[in-house]
């Protein structure tokens, strides 16, 4: 007599921390390390974490669609969204590409800002022969690039600030708040002498989110804690 097939086992799903999720969209805290898309690394990507979590989770044969619309740096942690529908992605491209959505950002920067608050107006350029690295124009050449940020506490070597964006540019964040001698605590390439998570990571969290959802038309805020290596305020 032959035994009974056993069936097969179902995958176990990625680690993965879920904001938001429906039809059109998800939004993940990605931790910090974790690329957005893939590189030249071939690192595996929060994309490739996600649409394996979906395919998984759903149980979908085939290729699962998933739409990037916007980007958070490597070292940064913190919210990201993505579509699952094509509309999805086109409708949320849109809103990113016309920067509609709050964005909300917490870091821990070295020193305290002179002013408890204020607006920081840059222009922000790729730094000659160096990849990956940008620099202020000192002759308002470049990207405009505009931040708000206030002083949430600070001791006598950290500070934390809540920083908002009306623009959104490549290490923005952390070059103009370099920029006023007050690097992001981590960030090596803009004046960090202290390594955070083996180096990678910052002290950078896009901590919210506001848009508007891709179909219902309704106000979407989305907020992430704050990661637990933050122990220096």
């Amino acid at each position: 007599m032959s035994e009974p097939k056993s069936k097969a086992s179902t995958p176990e799903l990625p680690k993965l921390d879920v904001l938001y999720e429906d039809n059109h969209l998800i939004a993940v805290n990605k931790p910090a390390g974790i690329l957005v898309q893939g590189d030249d690394t071939k690192d595996e990507s929060l994309f490739d974490i996600i649409r394996q979590w979906i395919k998984i989770k759903y149980q979908k044969p085939g290729n699962v669609y998933l739409g990037i619309v916007h980007r958070l740096d490597r070292p940064a942690s913190g919210v990201v969204v993505f579509a699952k529908t094509s509309k999805g992605a086109s409708r949320l491209s849109e809103q990113f590409r016309k920067h509609t959505p709050e964005k909300i950002y917490k870091c821990i920067v070295h020193n305290t800002p002179k002013n408890n608050s204020g607006k920081l107006i840059n222009y922000l350029q790729p730094l000659s022969g160096k990849k990956n690295i940008m620099q202020i124009s000192r002759n308002n050449i470049g990207k405009k690039s505009i931040l708000n940020y206030k002083t949430i506490k600070h001791n006598k070597k950290y500070s934390e600030l809540e920083v908002t964006l009306d623009t959104g540019r490549k290490h923005q964040i952390r070059l103009q708040l370099s920029n006023i001698n007050c690097p992001i605590l981590g960030d090596l390439k803009y004046g960090s002498k202290e390594k955070v998570a083996n180096g990678k990571a910052l002290c950078l969290h896009a901590s919210k989110l506001t848009i508007i959802h891709p179909t219902k038309k309704n106000t979407l805020k989305i907020t992430a804690p704050t990661p637990k290596h933050w122990t220096k305020i």
